[in-house]
């Protein structure tokens, strides 16, 4: 069972970014699956209603929210993954499931298939949400991603740049569409996540009580920057 975790999250700029990030190559270990320039890009798919409902709940900052989205790594569109992000007491859940690129364009096109046993939790969840709420594509999101572990506390430091949104939603497996950049050059986000335990000397490294704190998403922010 995936448990709830804790979630910082910094704007930082050029310079903050550059000592931060050297001080994490000294204290952490780098994440297996980046390339050999240290980073992997993420690309999402994310879902909501027609009212909004995820937007306007992370605006307001309610505490108990959902929100779904498709996601693939470094433009690798052959292992596609579905996931339920939940937020509950300022703490995260994230849970996610594999899905077959024949689904996902089911999906998108709208022909969901009927629920069955065997299927994961995830999508059964995304299903009846389909179809209760009239959840659909909003905005594509991209960033680029330098991560760290941290095995005591099960803790995660990741730096996303260059992140940028698109409404072309149709051709989110091509990875070949227009994006905006939301941030001017130079700024990006800090992330530090953890169980129950952020070691002292992370947490000092990292310098978290002196940074710019923000409790908006990627999503908020890339859905806000075009409306």
């Amino acid at each position: 069972m995936n448990r709830y975790r804790h979630e910082y999250k910094y704007l930082l700029n050029s310079s903050q970014e550059c000592v931060l990030r050297l001080r994490a190559f000294g204290l952490l270990e780098q994440d297996s699956h980046v390339r050999e320039d240290g980073t992997y890009v993420v690309r999402s798919l994310y879902f909501d209603d027609y009212e909004d409902t995820c937007l306007f709940e992370n605006e307001s900052g309610t505490d108990c929210r959902t929100k779904f989205r498709i996601r693939y790594y470094n433009d690798d569109s052959s292992r596609i993954q579905l996931e339920k992000k939940s937020k509950y007491r300022g703490m995260t859940q994230k849970e996610a499931c594999l899905l077959e690129e024949e689904e996902y364009r089911s999906l998108i096109l709208g022909h969901m298939p009927q629920l069955s046993e065997g299927m994961p939790k995830q999508k059964k969840e995304l299903l009846l949400e389909m179809q209760l709420r009239n959840l659909l594509p909003k905005v594509i999101v991209t960033y680029e991603r330098v991560p760290f572990i941290y095995p005591t506390g099960n803790v995660r430091v990741t730096f996303d740049r260059n992140i940028s949104s698109s409404f072309d939603t149709e051709h989110f497996l091509t990875g070949v569409y227009g994006e905006r950049p939301i941030f001017p050059p130079g700024r990006s986000i800090l992330e530090v996540k953890w169980d129950e335990l952020l070691p002292l000397h992370v947490k000092e490294a990292m310098e978290m009580e002196l940074l710019e704190w923000t409790a908006f998403s990627k999503y908020y922010m890339c859905r806000r920057y075009h409306l």
